[in-house]
């Protein structure tokens, strides 16, 4: 693609480089809790540009625009207009954070209006576009050689994680495990339940069964729906689990009421192959910990990158079987899930998943 051309980025090095964004996220969404803290931090070398896409605007909407140096709203531009709103930005970097999500202006990514093209955050996987010239990762989720011939964009692997979190520090987390009061064991799992597949429910069960007199909290908002939640008792019923092993809740009001729930929980099961990203920082942010396995793909790998980057190294198996073993050891050990409670929160302000400077130079 012709965009800018190249030879004008040689020119521009002293002075700010333009970064471009497009989004339909910026607003309350996964993808602003991850973007809100870069966009906040950039250098006075970057000049950045954010294109919302968005149907939605609220107060997370007027942070980002507060915080980004030039603010679109291009919901109503066609692809060939938004393409000649960049080109007379004179974008250099035109980041994508949608992928093929809802909301996505991929059509103008394929019209390469900027010299460089990054794809980051908003899909996890290739966008299979020629004109997207990168792929932001990094070394854990992507290691070098694991899947690099089944992306279209080059893979830029970043030096610590490839995503950076802001945790909220007006919702306190507690300091003590609900086992102190429950006397068992509390599971729980908060994801999609796109990913709480049949491979997953087999798993957790094995777990609930080696774990005695265990629990296991699931939150979605589809379990408003009475069938839905019999209909997932059935699933674990097929493998031994009780009714009564099982707690099903529902959406929350707020998101402060959402992470309030965290209290519930002992310890936290990742999905696979497609794991938590949201969901697992905010429990981690809560003072839960949370068992995954790294698999062979970006998406299966996601929940070993940010335990990784939080100094959590052994609470990550490397396969389903020591993913259970893992689980029931860490459930068994009830005295270091305590102290970790207490200090998992300043722990994980402390990482590299919290660094916003060094994640944004």
């Amino acid at each position: 693609g012709q965009g800018q051309g190249t030879g004008n980025l040689s020119k521009v090095l002293n002075e700010p480089i333009k970064v471009g964004y497009v989004s339909a996220d910026f607003c309350e969404h996964s993808v602003a809790r991850f973007f809100e803290p870069l966009i906040a931090v950039h250098s006075s070398k970057i000049e950045t540009y954010c294109y919302a896409n968005n149907t939605k605007h609220d107060h997370i909407t007027e942070r980002i625009k507060s915080k980004s140096n030039h603010w679109r709203d291009v919901l109503q531009l066609s692809d060939a207009q938004l393409c000649k709103q960049i080109k007379a930005d004179g974008i250099h970097i035109l980041v994508d954070m949608s992928g093929h999500s809802d909301g996505n202006r991929l059509q103008v990514f394929a019209a390469k209006p900027a010299p460089i093209q990054v794809t980051w955050l908003g899909y996890a996987d290739t966008t299979g576009l020629p004109t997207i010239d990168y792929r932001l990762v990094d070394a854990v989720t992507d290691p070098v050689g694991l899947g690099d011939a089944f992306y279209s964009e080059k893979l830029f692997r970043l030096p610590g994680p490839f995503l950076c979190y802001q945790g909220d520090t007006n919702i306190a987390g507690t300091d003590d495990i609900p086992f102190k009061k429950n006397d068992h064991i509390t599971f729980g799992s908060f994801n999609n339940l796109n990913k709480v597949t049949a491979e997953v429910i087999a798993a957790w069960s094995r777990i609930l069964h080696q774990v005695p007199n265990s629990k296991l909290v699931l939150k979605a908002p589809a379990f408003k729906e009475a069938s839905l939640v019999q209909f997932y008792m059935g699933l674990f019923a097929t493998h031994g689990i009780a009714a009564e092993q099982l707690i099903f809740l529902q959406k929350t009001k707020t998101t402060q009421e959402h992470l309030e729930l965290y209290s519930r929980v002992d310890l936290c099961l990742d999905t696979f192959p497609y794991n938590g990203t949201t969901t697992t920082c905010e429990a981690l942010w809560m003072g839960v910990p949370v068992v995954t396995y790294a698999g062979k793909r970006h998406v299966a790998r996601v929940g070993a990158s940010i335990l990784h980057h939080t100094g959590l190294d052994d609470w990550v198996a490397a396969d389903v079987d020591e993913f259970v073993e893992l689980a029931v050891a860490k459930a068994n050990d009830v005295e270091a899930l305590a102290e970790l409670r207490g200090s998992l929160r300043k722990q994980v302000q402390a990482s590299a998943l919290c660094d916003h400077e060094t994640f944004a130079s």
